[in-house]
C-alpha cells in the first residue's frame, strides 16, 4: 500500500493524503490505521490537538476484524501512542505491554522503539504518584529490561532503562555500577553514541547528586562527594572513549 510506504519513509502528509484516497474496499481499514499513525506523528511535531483527535477517531472507527495479525499489533501500538500523547500514561504502558508480547511482527529496531515507549510511559506514570508508591513501576521496568538485555545484548534501550529504573528504585549503587558497565559496553550495542549521551545526562543530573546526598547527608560534604563522583565519572569516560 502506497500510504504505508510513505508513512515508513517519514512522509506523513503524503501518507495521510494517500490513505484518504482509499475510501472503500478491503484496504479501507488498513489505510485508516496508517492515517491514524501518521496523524500521531504530525501531532508530535506540531502539537495541534486536532491531529490527535483525528488519529483517535481513525483508530476508533476502523474495523479491527478486517486487519491482518501484523496490523492488529500496529493498532495496539497506535492506541498506546495516542494514550501516551493524551497523558494517560498507565493505560498507555498497559497497551504497549500487550503489544510487546507479540514478538513475531517486530524487527529489532521496531521492538526497541516499542520498548522505549513502554518504559517512558511507565516512568511517566510513576512520576504521577508519591515517592513511596513508585517502586512497583520501576521494579517492573528493571525486571523487564534485564530480561530484554539477556535476549538482545545489543539493545541500548534496555541498557539505558535498566539504569534509569534502578535509579527510580533508589538503588543508586547498582545504577552507578550499571551506568559504568553500559558506558564501557556501548560500542557493542546499537545507537551507542545516543546511549552514551543519555547515560551521561542521567548520571550527571540525577545519579551523582542523589548518590552524593546518600553518601554524605550534610550539604557541604555532599557537594564534595558529588565533585569526587563527577571526577570519577569523567575518568571512566576518558578511559573508555
Amino acid at each position: 500500500m502506497q500510504a504505508r510506504t510513505l508513512y515508513n519513509n517519514g512522509k506523513y502528509e503524503e501518507a495521510i493524503a494517500a490513505a484518504a484516497a482509499v475510501s472503500s474496499g478491503p484496504g479501507k481499514d488498513e489505510a485508516q490505521l496508517v492515517a491514524g499513525r501518521a496523524y500521531l506523528e504530525r501531532f508530535r511535531h506540531t502539537g495541534d490537538t486536532t491531529d490527535l483527535a483525528t488519529a483517535r477517531n481513525d483508530f476508533r472507527t476502523l474495523d479491527p476484524a478486517r486487519l491482518d495479525s501484523h496490523d492488529r499489533v500496529q493498532l495496539l501500538v497506535g492506541l498506546g501512542e495516542a494514550l501516551y500523547l493524551d497523558s494517560l500514561y498507565g493505560p498507555s504502558a498497559d497497551m504497549f505491554a500487550v503489544a510487546l508480547e507479540e514478538v513475531a511482527p517486530f524487527g529489532p529496531d521496531e521492538r526497541n522503539r516499542l520498548l522505549d515507549w513502554w518504559a517512558s510511559a511507565l516512568s511517566a506514570e510513576a512520576q504521577l504518584h508519591e515517592t513511596d508508591r513508585r517502586s512497583p513501576y520501576y521494579q517492573a521496568m528493571v525486571e523487564r529490561m534485564r530480561q530484554e538485555q539477556l535476549a538482545d545484548p545489543r539493545s541500548s534501550v534496555a541498557a539505558y532503562w535498566t539504569v534509569a529504573g534502578e535509579r527510580g528504585l533508589g538503588d543508586l549503587d547498582r545504577a552507578w555500577s550499571d551506568a559504568i558497565a553500559s558506558w564501557v559496553r556501548a560500542p557493542l550495542m546499537d545507537k551507542s553514541d545516543q546511549l552514551r549521551r543519555d547515560l551521561d545526562r542521567l548520571v550527571v543530573t540525577a545519579i551523582i547528586p542523589e548518590r552524593a546526598r546518600e553518601l554524605a547527608p550534610t550539604p557541604p560534604d555532599a557537594a564534595t562527594t558529588a565533585a569526587d563522583l563527577r571526577a570519577e565519572w569523567e575518568v571512566v569516560k576518558a578511559k573508555w572513549k
